[in-house]
């Protein structure tokens, strides 16, 4: 194989520099730290630096300006990638622009820096994009073979979100987002996979996609890339992805917990994990994963096939399966205080809210879970799915709902109305509220927590650090058995 050409970049006073604008984004932060691990002098902006990735961008060791402004550019740089954060008006790609800069997208550049000389294995869907593509890493990486790997989280073996890799393999989270404002196909449209896994398809990334029917074209071109020696690992009970891949030219196996290819029977869950054994054919194969839930079940059976499909036996599957730890943001434990558990999540489609509430419950088996939300993607933020939220968060306990993130950016006709699903999720029997600032929510929660409770706040960003903030007050605060009488918190149920 030809060595990757980056490695070839020279040192010292030749190095070139890359500049990300928008850095801070799961996939730009990651495309940083290749850049860095390559060799490249790698600077970057963005508006705000949150965690995982702004603290992963500062081990790094990456100079980073605050705010889009053309001064960043005073040194110029060789290349640019211009995140799709920003919009044509956006005043530092504008000066980029200006500068004749050479530029390119996130995917355009994974594509032409990272995946020519490599077997690009990517995960795509709707749903389970970031731990599919963890998983699959670590499987390969506790194999030996050291793939590269670019994914929008940061898995707790692998303990970052990139890698250059010697192996042959680069295993990439595919998004179906647009690129930038100059490339405004999907993001995996670019890869040209070796391999694929394809998990879900819902309605998602509404300001992109006004229509389900606009996203399902989405996941056309990404199988249109597909060769006919990729293999594909399509999820079997999905109809919308069965009538994609009716026609294909690409080797096809579908996967599932009870239909496909590739199945799990005689499955045990624990708060430990998971147990189960794999058909395929006539073999039934013994694996077990320390991940909860019937979705991340299904995310190990998808990998399980596809590194089989790649060549991997069985019993190098099986000893990185055991061993993988999961991912932080994904049912990840932040602390636990006085008995009370706390768990940071980064769902906000309905559909992952109501499987890792479903996962949190098996795994927390007869204790309370108390689920607080913030809307803050673009399609959370919206009332495109509000139906499916009343469905959603059956199995909680009790349900806090913070407000919108920047309200004042979504329409108020389009615009999620957090008092009315309070109001609307009480009807249906499941205790709500819609609380008005972090303080308050900290402050509701204590005053009414028990002993040996979970609590789980999802959101996609930050949250405003609510959970260290929660488990700081938690550890001053006592909590007594007898659960206080709330008073004086701004709160709409």
């Amino acid at each position: 194989m030809t060595p990757n050409r980056f490695l070839e970049v020279p040192k010292g006073d030749n190095m070139k520099h890359i500049h990300l604008i928008g850095i801070c984004g799961t996939g730009m932060g990651s495309l940083a730290g290749l850049f860095k691990e390559a060799g490249f002098q790698v600077t970057g902006s963005d508006t705000q630096f949150y965690p995982p990735m702004g603290d992963q961008l500062k081990a790094m060791g990456i100079p980073l300006m605050t705010d889009f402004d053309p001064k960043n550019l005073e040194k110029k740089p060789d290349i640019v990638i211009i995140g799709n954060v920003c919009r044509k008006e956006n005043p530092e790609a504008v000066r980029a622009l200006e500068l004749g800069v050479k530029y390119y997208s996130l995917p355009q550049a994974l594509q032409e820096f990272f995946l020519k000389n490599k077997k690009a294995l990517v995960v795509a869907g709707t749903h389970g994009k970031t731990t599919t593509s963890s998983l699959l890493a670590w499987v390969l990486t506790d194999a030996g073979l050291d793939p590269g790997f670019m994914i929008g989280g940061v898995g707790l073996n692998l303990e970052k979100s990139y890698h250059l890799g010697k192996g042959d393999f680069f295993v990439v989270e595919g998004d179906e987002y647009d690129s930038a404002f100059f490339d405004k196909g999907p993001k995996f449209a670019h890869y040209r996979p070796a391999g694929a896994i394809l998990t879900s398809i819902e309605w998602d990334h509404v300001d992109i996609y006004p229509t389900f029917e606009k996203m399902i074209g989405a996941f056309e071109k990404f199988v249109g890339t597909l060769s006919d020696k990729a293999p594909l690992l399509a999820w079997a009970d999905s109809p919308k992805i069965t009538e994609l891949t009716h026609i294909h030219n690409y080797p096809l196996f579908r996967y599932g917990l009870k239909q496909g290819h590739y199945t799990a029977q005689e499955i045990q869950f624990s708060p430990e994990g998971t147990s189960f054994k794999l058909c395929f054919d006539d073999q039934q194969i013994p694996l077990s994963t320390q991940m909860c839930g019937k979705a991340n079940l299904e995310n190990s059976v998808a990998v399980a096939g596809l590194c089989h499909q790649m060549g991997l036996g069985w019993e190098k599957i099986a000893h990185g399966l055991k061993t993988f730890k999961g991912v932080k943001r994904r049912q990840e434990i932040k602390g636990v205080v006085k008995g009370i558990t706390v768990i940071d999540d980064f769902a906000h489609h309905p559909t992952a809210i109501h499987c890792t509430i479903e996962a949190l419950k098996e795994r927390f088996k007869n204790r309370r879970l108390i689920v607080v939300f913030e809307p803050r993607s673009n399609t959370s933020r919206r009332n495109a799915h509000y139906d499916a939220y009343l469905k959603a968060f059956k199995g909680a306990d009790k349900v806090i709902l913070a407000p919108v993130y920047h309200p004042e950016n979504i329409p108020e006709a389009e615009r999620l109305n957090t008092a009315k699903l309070a109001d609307d999720l009480m009807k249906r029997g499941i205790d709500a509220y819609a609380i008005d600032g972090t303080d308050f929510i900290i402050e509701f929660i204590i005053r009414g927590i028990g002993p040996n409770e979970v609590v789980a706040f999802f959101s996609n960003g930050d949250f405003d650090n609510i959970h260290q903030k929660f488990l700081d007050k938690l550890d001053r605060r006592k909590i007594f058995e007898d659960k206080k009488q709330v008073r004086s918190i701004k709160i709409r149920s």
